[in-house]
């Protein structure tokens, strides 16, 4: 299988010489070709019957990494399933407009937030109206930047659960339908986003480069809001889960993803990379794409997030400061017992064994004896 670390290692140096990166970038780039090398630790392992020692390199651990997910994805997911609830969940989609896209880009860390924020204000007011169910939910969202052909396309998953707390702390759920019409949530996610983004212009808090330096002169940056105000958002349902076990797959797929998965990459020569990708307008459809080395660089380094960004954050019921009380009186309305985690004690290799299927500290040499730790040396390794 060819990877995205084959891709960075034969192209990166030509990339360099015609681009500049940002320290985020380069570093994710230099942590994923050095990912399980020598430059990232060694660890060495010596059989408690046969005696016979291996060498094992470290990962990376940075989170744009595609060789780095399996066992940080299976962790995550395992702690996170303890907090749904046996109950439907809705996920919903925001996407933001093509004109915004370049400024979203030159202000990632306050505009990705405000995505994040005006998603959440929608849901939580929307859902509060009697109108559509009356009560406090529980929803978590994450930011995806990509399109399946790898091009900048910022926009937030949400998983929202199918009902809530009511005022008086009774459990209210919804219909098997999504509760609120989805030209209100785009309407009102449109109007919450462009109201936010004018306050941090007065505030002089957006940041201009290259062709959208147009947009500090405020009679162009207006004109920019109401070309957006004008537009449909597209805001979607892409999908009802029927129960905890859905949400947990889902969790699996989307938390820990990145830009692109090494299974799609087929082939790569002297010059270009050729990776597959969904039709967006066709469904079923599988198409190929081929680009140049460096741009396929390119396109991938757009999705490397600001040092410290928060992917998947929780709200309402969902929210760290609501867990003890409000989920686990929507846990106890609802005749839920609280899952019992897999993985709880377990270490990394240990984990790895469970995916793997095979037990990993079983010596490859003798197959009998286990493999014990003798000495470890950490390199230069990311943070998660």
């Amino acid at each position: 299988m060819i990877t995205v670390q084959e891709v960075l290692r034969a192209f990166y140096d030509k990339y360099v010489q015609n681009h500049k990166l940002s320290q985020q970038q380069a570093k994710a780039s230099q942590d994923i070709m050095n990912c399980r090398t020598e430059a990232m630790g060694t660890n060495a392992s010596v059989c408690d019957n046969c005696g016979h020692i291996e060498i094992h390199y470290n990962s990376c651990r940075n989170r744009h990494c595609t060789l780095c997910q399996g066992v940080n994805r299976a962790i995550w997911v395992d702690n996170r399933s303890k907090d749904i609830i046996n109950a439907p969940h809705f996920h919903l989609v925001f996407t933001m407009p093509q004109q915004l896209q370049l400024i979203i880009y030159q202000n990632q860390k306050l505009l990705y937030t405000l995505m994040y924020k005006a998603a959440a204000e929608t849901i939580t007011e929307l859902s509060a109206d009697e109108k559509y169910l009356g009560a406090q939910v529980g929803f978590f969202s994450l930011l995806h930047t990509w399109s399946q052909d790898l091009h900048y396309h910022p926009h937030i998953h949400t998983v929202l659960m199918a009902g809530g707390l009511t005022t008086i702390n009774k459990w209210r759920q919804s219909s098997k339908d999504f509760f609120i019409p989805v030209a209100v949530l785009s309407k009102k996610f449109r109007g919450k986003y462009l109201h936010y983004l004018k306050q941090y212009f007065l505030d002089d808090r957006i940041e201009f480069y290259g062709e959208q330096q147009q947009y500090q002169e405020p009679e162009k940056f207006q004109a920019l809001l109401n070309d957006c105000y004008a537009l449909n958002w597209y805001t979607y349902v892409q999908e009802t889960f029927s129960g905890p076990h859905a949400v947990i797959k889902y969790l699996g797929r989307y938390t820990h993803q990145v830009a692109i998965a090494n299974s799609r990459i087929v082939s790569i020569n002297d010059d270009a990379v050729i990776f597959t990708a969904k039709d967006e307008k066709r469904s079923g459809i599988i198409r190929t794409v081929i680009t140049k080395g460096e741009e396929f660089i390119r396109r991938f380094l757009m999705h490397v997030l600001p040092k410290g960004f928060v992917k998947v954050r929780y709200y309402g019921i969902f929210a760290n400061i609501n867990k003890k009380t409000k989920l686990a009186l929507c846990r106890k309305l609802t005749n839920n017992a609280l899952r019992k985690l897999i993985y709880k004690g377990l270490n990394n290799v240990e984990v790895a064994s469970i995916l793997a299927g095979i037990d990993l500290t079983l010596c490859k040499m003798c197959g009998l004896g286990t493999l014990q730790s003798i000495y470890s040396l950490r390199g230069n390794a990311a943070s998660p």
